[in-house]
């Protein structure tokens, strides 16, 4: 019987390095798929902002009050422990809503990275209401129970058109669509944040998941992280509603 060759005991000698150093593995085809370990892709961090001010009667409000409120003192604490939680992450650029709860949530984490923030007004919220007649409140122009009838649709169809007076989902998904996709195409391989809302957040990634029928399919927190990847025509959501980084300082500040 042949005798196998003994197992070294100690590590082979190394051999000298390659000249040139020899290419990396190309991509698998689940890599591919899923953007994993494929060079040059975009990374999109989305940020809701901080819990906003509200009216205490929103019907009675006036527009400004209900469209644009600014940041709660929560709201400005949740601000802050994003742009902590954010402050070791590399970003290369920072977007926002001009909206100033939004804005001002982008101003805490590009302030804390040396970074200015670009304002583009697409990345706005939703416009309930926006066309009522001016002068008219909304509880002159929609009967209360018509009004309690767009709340009740919108539980279950979670979709903006339900409501009077207002942009449509399809509005809301050709400006939203058009912002974010012309910032990717700006910054190719590039880290870039974009504070912004609710509705905004599910309209990109509603679109990426490929959903259809539904506005809104989940409901983030305020001042809460979601990351998506973009090459080439390819949208991959990593992470969706993350907020460890305000547990971490005060699990009061998970509010939605």
């Amino acid at each position: 019987m042949t005798e196998r060759p003994a197992v070294p005991t100690t590590p082979s000698t190394p051999t000298a390095p390659a000249e040139p150093p020899s290419p990396p593995p190309p991509p698998t085809a689940l890599d591919r798929a899923f953007l994993s370990d494929v060079d040059g892709v975009t990374h999109v961090v989305l940020v809701r902002h901080g819990e906003q001010d509200v009216p205490g009667d929103p019907r009675r409000a006036s527009p400004a009050e209900w469209i644009d409120p600014p940041l709660s003192e929560l709201g400005r604490r949740q601000a802050e422990a994003v742009g902590v939680g954010l402050s070791t992450e590399r970003i290369d650029h920072v977007y926002a809503s001009p909206l100033q709860r939004a804005a001002d949530t982008a101003a805490q984490i590009a302030g804390r990275l040396g970074l200015e923030v670009a304002i583009v007004p697409e990345l706005r919220e939703i416009e309930l209401f926006r066309d009522l007649p001016e002068g008219t409140s909304l509880l002159d122009a929609v009967d209360p129970l018509l009004l309690r009838g767009a709340r009740e649709r919108f539980a279950r169809e979670r979709r903006w058109d339900v409501y009077p007076f207002s942009e449509t989902g399809d509005e809301l998904r050709h400006r939203v669509l058009m912002a974010i996709e012309g910032i990717i195409a700006t910054h190719p391989g590039s880290t870039v944040l974009i504070a912004c809302h609710g509705g905004v957040i599910n309209t990109y990634l509603g679109a990426v998941l490929g959903l259809v029928g539904e506005d809104m399919f989940f409901r983030p927190h305020h001042a809460s992280v979601h990351r998506i990847v973009a090459h080439g025509d390819r949208r991959i959501v990593r992470s969706l509603n993350e907020v460890h980084h305000l547990r971490a300082v005060d699990p009061a500040l998970v509010t939605w």
